[in-house]
């Protein structure tokens, strides 16, 4: 992941919310939720000193995830035409490599009812449900961890 990438990266997560997320959240969520990428700040930090990479296929990056800090996982998005064919699990194998690489033991995340069943399915635990609010529309997600040990 390059400076470079920073608007693709914004699109490939509202891509990622416009096609996954209805269905699981209400329009009012899912108004919210994008709002994020398209909004300065909220996500400025991450992308800009997170640890990423991205998947990239013949129209361009497809899938990302970044670490920020080393031992959390801030971000794992994939666009809608490139999901379910293994992009977010090679990022996570990558990712998960590059924080052991960096002497974490664990790593941390707030998934999404999305990735949650992904997460589960690597061997992420739910720590603790949570309720935040994005724009001032409420959402439930899940505090999970993953021992690297």
């Amino acid at each position: 992941m390059a400076p470079r990438d920073e608007a693709e990266l914004r699109a490939v997560y509202v891509d990622a919310i416009d096609s996954t997320a209805p269905g699981l959240y209400s329009e009012a969520q899912v108004m919210a939720w994008r709002s994020v990428a398209l909004l300065p700040g909220p996500l400025d930090e991450t992308l800009r000193r997170g640890i990423g990479l991205v998947s990239e296929g013949e129209r361009g990056i497809e899938a990302f995830a970044v670490l920020h800090p080393s031992d959390r996982l801030a971000l794992l998005y994939c666009r809608g035409r490139s999901a379910r064919q293994g992009r977010a699990a090679a990022l996570l194998d990558r990712l998960e490599a590059e924080a052991r690489r960096r002497g974490c033991r664990s790593l941390r995340t707030e998934a999404s009812l999305i990735s949650r069943p992904l997460l589960e399915r690597r061997g992420w635990q739910v720590v603790a449900p949570e309720r935040i609010e994005i724009a001032g529309v409420s959402f439930d997600r899940f505090r999970m961890a993953l021992a690297l040990d």
